[in-house]
């Protein structure tokens, strides 16, 4: 509930300083072929994102068809956009996974090495972004992001290199090179890595497009990374509110309209909503399943209560 909160308190707060008008007047003009085109896009991206985690999956030992690491991954991407958090459908995605007779510790750490990797080509590009943006000089903005990637790489490297072979942090650092750090695997994790944030990125770009911005699209592209990367922060439901508060934040530190900003942030989280649309009938099919497994439990339990009971004497047999 609490997160929630944020999420409608963060977009009251946007709402109270800029002329909502500006914003809703953005959307009556809503050019439908980029629409189109933003959501195409996404059906490749999931694509990519499930062949990402099974060739994860199978570097860790795990046998995951590629249909249904399409049908988990479109399952736990509407969770995330419905529930606060944002990590509630890689936990449905790893403990389902691991119920299909996967190692619990590997079916986890296969979600978590597949989602964590994107989000270091996303922190990475979003820090590189500082390089373009009018902000302090030139050797600021290369220092700020320079000692930014140090000091990620450095964080990682030195908790994962100290754990012991036994330890969570061991095996996270074993299973990482066999997923990653080899010659084979390292080239396919990172070039579908750049193109599922690229295809963030460039479905931020429609959603401009979608709403008419009239900001040059190069002016725009270093905004894009950041304002993602707000939505990271695990207070809210889908980053609602806080993506839309950092875009009209960047876009008037670099002189542009936030009102403009706030309405492609808007719409790209709408876009983003509307590509998850699949994973409802998956989920009616999920919890359809599931209930039918209780009450079979539930029938099987009461037929062996009842063939357990001892039988009922009649009247004539107790005379």
């Amino acid at each position: 509930m609490g997160r929630f909160t944020v999420s409608v308190v963060s977009l009251a707060v946007v709402v109270s300083v800029l002329d909502v008008s500006t914003v809703l007047r953005r959307f009556t003009e809503l050019a439908f072929f980029w629409v189109a085109l933003g959501l195409a896009i996404t059906v490749f991206q999931m694509l990519i994102l499930a062949w990402r985690w099974r060739y994860t999956a199978r570097k860790l030992g795990i046998d995951l068809p590629l249909r249904t690491a399409v049908h988990e991954y479109y399952l736990g991407v509407l969770i995330n956009q419905l529930l606060p958090g944002g990590i509630a459908g890689d936990l449905s995605r790893a403990w389902r996974l691991a119920r299909s007779s996967a190692p619990t510790g590997k079916a986890v750490r296969a979600v978590v090495l597949e989602r964590a990797s994107a989000q270091v080509v996303m922190t990475t590009i979003a820090l590189a972004s500082l390089l373009f943006l009018p902000m302090g000089s030139g050797l600021a903005r290369v220092l700020t992001a320079g000692i930014g990637l140090l000091a990620l790489g450095g964080v990682l490297l030195f908790g994962l290199r100290r754990a012991t072979p036994a330890s969570i942090a061991g095996q996270t650092w074993s299973d990482m090179r066999k997923a990653f750090f080899n010659a084979k695997a390292l080239p396919v994790q990172l070039l579908t890595a750049i193109s599922v944030v690229g295809m963030y990125i460039i479905l931020y770009l429609i959603a401009a497009r979608a709403v008419g911005a009239t900001t040059p699209m190069p002016q725009i592209l270093p905004l894009v990374a950041p304002v993602l990367m707000a939505m990271l922060i695990p207070f809210t439901v889908a980053g609602w509110g806080v993506r839309e508060g950092a875009a009209a934040m960047l876009w008037s530190f670099v002189g542009l309209t936030p009102e403009e900003g706030v309405a492609i942030s808007v719409a790209y989280g709408l876009l983003v909503l509307v590509s998850t649309m699949p994973g409802v009938p998956i989920l009616i099919l999920t919890l359809t399943e599931a209930q039918n497994r209780r009450g079979h439990l539930y029938r099987g339990r009461t037929a062996g209560k009842d063939s357990a009971a001892p039988p009922l004497k009649s009247t004539q047999d107790q005379e």
